[in-house]
């Protein structure tokens, strides 16, 4: 008779197989890098910053700790939070889902969410949201990229791996934001085609946000 196994979230089960492939189909993405330079070019030196969804560690990790700040990486793979505490020693990862990662009110300058919500229902992406704002400290950034597709629970294959994508349309995704207590300070949508020879192009948008001053009734 054996254990048995923990469920393993279907996140970690696709990005462990993907490993470094990821960051090598999407290591061209000029959209991500405008959108780490638009919170370079507004953070304080030696910020506090999270990165939820850290992948690899690059390009977000890395970027934002070789400027000096103060970077913790949670990401659900533990082949990835591996790979990400050996490509970037600068930074600090920890292999969790952010869903269960206590966050303290207040405790972070910024928040990064490129890409980490996509295979979480409608409402678990606002839940999560939700707590990632209220883990800002006043007037602190929020940058969010996904894929704004109006489709829930869908089968589909990512980098030759199956996956079940759930997305907002762009309008959407933007009230779910605005919904959290975020204001919306600029957004830029691409269509970005990973370097894999079986990818296809798919629309990116991602969303530069602050903490409204005045939080939103509850």
């Amino acid at each position: 008779m054996t254990d048995e196994q923990p469920t393993r979230a279907p996140a970690a089960v696709v990005f462990d197989a993907l490993g470094a492939s990821y960051e090598q189909a999407f290591a061209a993405s000029e959209a991500h890098r405008r959108s780490l330079e638009w919170l370079l070019a507004r953070l304080a030196p030696g910020s506090r910053v999270l990165d939820a969804g850290s992948g690899t560690g690059r390009p977000t990790a890395e970027t934002l700790a070789d400027a000096g700040h103060d970077v913790l990486g949670v990401d659900v793979s533990p082949v990835m939070t591996a790979l990400a505490a050996r490509q970037v020693p600068a930074a600090s990862f920890r292999c969790a889902d952010i869903r269960d990662v206590p966050l303290a009110d207040g405790s972070y300058d910024a928040v990064c969410v490129y890409f980490a919500l996509l295979q979480l229902a409608r409402g678990e992406q606002s839940e999560v949201v939700r707590r990632l704002a209220r883990a800002l400290r006043p007037t602190g950034l929020l940058a969010l990229a996904t894929v704004p597709l109006d489709v829930e629970d869908v089968e589909g294959v990512f980098l030759g791996q199956p996956v079940r994508v759930t997305s907002f349309a762009a309008r959407d995704l933007t009230a779910m934001v605005e919904g959290a207590g975020l204001d919306v300070l600029a957004h830029e949508e691409t269509l970005f085609t990973p370097a894999r020879p079986d990818a296809v192009s798919e629309p990116h948008l991602f969303l530069h946000c602050r903490l409204r001053a005045t939080p939103p009734a509850a």
